[in-house]
């Protein structure tokens, strides 16, 4: 039993140490052949692309791609990546106080202003992807493969060990759900007040 007026201790992790000077250098060396891979995609069409011209386009040699990539699919499949690992981040930092919906609809507008912010680089990206059969069926950017491991985050809030309850679990696929939908009508359609529009579709019944 803890001794009174003694501060229990913060069992969240720890923040992760900042990258290294070269771990900084890789990380911009591949934001940039994601963002000219895009762009080349955009213009000419997924299939018409290749790894060379790629790697000729970014001023890379293609073992540095491969480093990167394992293949082509996956540059197109960094951005949803990318924002399903800020999703995860937001979610481990929500205050304890919160509850599960509360810090689940909480990451999903730190993600939302985010692809807010950089809409001009990433509106091409959802187009290509639209394009790109074999790409959009992917489980990754349907975002399915982290459902599970966002469910078990909550979990981790307030219980030690175990995984989510399909309680949990449902309650995260519905918001994914919701997030998608919002996504879709921002991608096709004017949306004005678009974190409002979000709001509103998380809030529906």
């Amino acid at each position: 039993m803890p001794t009174p007026g003694a501060t229990e201790p913060d069992e969240r992790p720890a923040a992760a140490a900042a990258p290294s000077l070269r771990e900084r250098k890789r990380a911009a060396a591949k934001a940039r052949v994601v963002d000219v891979a895009i762009a080349l995609f955009s213009e000419r069409g997924y299939n018409a692309v290749s790894v060379a011209e790629i790697c000729q386009a970014a001023d890379v040699a293609q073992r540095s791609f491969f480093r990167y990539f394992p293949a082509k699919e996956d540059v197109l499949l960094e951005p949803v990546r990318e924002m399903a690992d800020r999703m995860q981040a937001a979610l481990a930092q929500a205050p304890p106080e919160l509850s599960d919906a509360e810090a689940l609809d909480g990451a999903l507008r730190t993600l939302a202003r985010y692809m807010l912010d950089d809409w001009e680089r990433l509106a091409p990206y959802f187009r290509v992807v639209q394009e790109t059969t074999a790409v959009r069926a992917s489980p990754v950017v349907q975002l399915a493969d982290r459902e599970r491991a966002m469910a078990d985050l909550l979990h981790a809030r307030h219980h030690r060990g175990g995984s989510a309850d399909w309680h949990t679990r449902l309650l995260v696929a519905r918001a994914v759900a919701a997030y998608r939908v919002w996504l879709d009508e921002l991608r096709t359609t004017t949306v004005e007040e678009p974190l409002a529009h979000l709001d509103r579709i998380l809030a529906a019944p």
